[in-house]
């Protein structure tokens, strides 16, 4: 099987890839450069034979570029996200996640095998509320992020892309199988440790914050990409994952 990762060369998406090359997964990302991409992995990292790079801007790929990139792919990974600069959260792309997610479902439709479909996995936030599985918050915490999203355009677009999964593939879907991984306030630890996972959130993403290392989303995505009976538990659905406090 061959892992198509989106947004690679990020914090969490480049663990993504160093966990699925140590289980000598077949790992095709999508980069600006491959020489950049090849100073961010560790030394010596084993089972490189096994990474495939494109270097390209996932926005400019045409229509059949990106047929050509998801074909023959069983997962697909998204850890796309905006730069944490000025231009990165005002500027363009605004919708760079949503219209990713879109653009790669539809090469998905046109490139699937029925019999098999194809797993996409979306790295999320716990500040999206999942209200189709009757997620409540409190009155505070709307406002909160209704405020956020209209001066954060990435906050917005994260919600835009999870809410195009609930409404366009269903579960009946022949050819894609979803799953939007939402963690808490992201924090960077050199180990995984325990974690667990939870349908909703447990407490407030805003006014009591939990943490999750990006090493433990890395490794809960690659678990859904490797374990069967994983998937089968949170396909369709939007997990929450927090680092254990013991």
């Amino acid at each position: 099987m061959t892992i198509l990762i989106l947004g690679a060369s990020g914090q969490t998406g480049r663990l993504v890839v160093e966990q699925l090359l140590a289980q000598k997964v077949s790992v095709h990302v999508v980069v600006r450069s491959a020489d950049d991409f090849y100073a961010l992995l560790p030394d010596h990292m084993p089972h490189l034979n096994q990474l495939i790079i494109t270097e390209a801007s996932i926005s400019n790929l045409s229509a059949q570029e990106l047929n050509e990139l998801v074909s023959g792919c069983s997962t697909v990974i998204s850890c796309l996200g905006h730069n944490l600069s000025f231009k990165g959260i005002y500027g363009q792309p605004r919708r760079l996640v949503t219209d990713s997610v879109k653009r790669i479902c539809q090469s998905i439709k046109h490139t699937a095998d029925n019999n098999v479909p194809v797993k996409f996995i979306l790295m999320n936030t716990t500040g999206n509320q999942n209200i189709k599985a009757g997620e409540e918050i409190s009155l505070a915490q709307k406002i909160t992020i209704w405020l956020i999203s209209q001066l954060i355009p990435p906050h917005a677009d994260n919600e835009a892309a999870a809410e195009y999964l609930q409404a366009h593939i269903c579960e009946s879907n022949e050819n894609i199988q979803w799953s939007v991984v939402r963690p808490d306030s992201l924090i960077d630890e050199i180990d995984c440790s325990e974690y667990d996972i939870y349908p909703s959130p447990i407490r407030s993403a805003i006014f009591d914050a939990g943490i999750t290392s990006r090493i433990n989303v890395a490794h809960f995505m690659t678990a859904l990409v490797t374990d069967s009976a994983l998937w089968a538990q949170w396909k369709t659905k939007m997990p929450v994952i927090y680092n254990r406090v013991n």
